[in-house]
């Protein structure tokens, strides 16, 4: 079977928010979020709409929020993520959550596996939530996947598909946007 590849779709992995390398830095809010990670993006009420400019931890992102993170550069190395900087759809952005797919339970499938699922999935909702065909369309999308390590330590099993402009930030959502 043939993988749909769009033709600036990119891909990135999500990490599983483990600590990394302690750097000793200074304040207090700097020693909390090595110590604890990022915290859940700030919301109007749990679930609902950001409210204010974070960065917020990966695995509080959700659809429908916006971020401030361009499409990756196409790279044969996947990037990982412990947070994105999110902001309300109001504010000026690179990017929306359009669409989440789940994966299914068992062993990693491998990055290869992961990756064509998720891009397969993000190219087949694109044009029901942009209104357009992806290959009319002016925007890009890219996906992030669960890493090997988020999928065996967190239980990650979550692609997410990112849609936004090649270069510039818009305001609002895209949804319906036909462009």
């Amino acid at each position: 079977m043939a993988t749909a590849r769009p033709r600036s779709a990119r891909t990135v992995a999500v990490a599983a928010g483990l600590l990394t390398s302690a750097l000793l830095l200074t304040g207090c809010g700097a020693i909390v979020d090595s110590v604890f990670g990022p915290a859940e993006a700030q919301r109007d009420e749990p679930g609902g709409e950001v409210t204010a400019a974070s960065d917020a931890d990966v695995f509080s992102i959700q659809v429908g929020d916006c971020v401030n993170e361009a499409a990756p550069a196409e790279t044969e190395e996947a990037v990982e993520y412990e947070s994105l900087p999110v902001v309300p759809c109001a504010d000026p952005h690179t990017g929306e959550v359009y669409a989440e797919h789940e994966l299914p339970a068992g062993d990693f499938p491998g990055d290869q596996a992961v990756s064509d699922t998720g891009m397969e999935h993000c190219y087949s909702v694109f044009e029901e939530f942009v209104g357009l065909a992806y290959e009319e369309s002016t925007l890009e999308f890219w996906a992030m996947f669960p890493s090997k390590e988020s999928w065996d330590m967190a239980d990650d099993r979550t692609v997410q598909c990112f849609v936004g402009p090649v270069e510039e930030t818009v305001t609002g959502t895209l949804k319906g946007a036909a462009i």
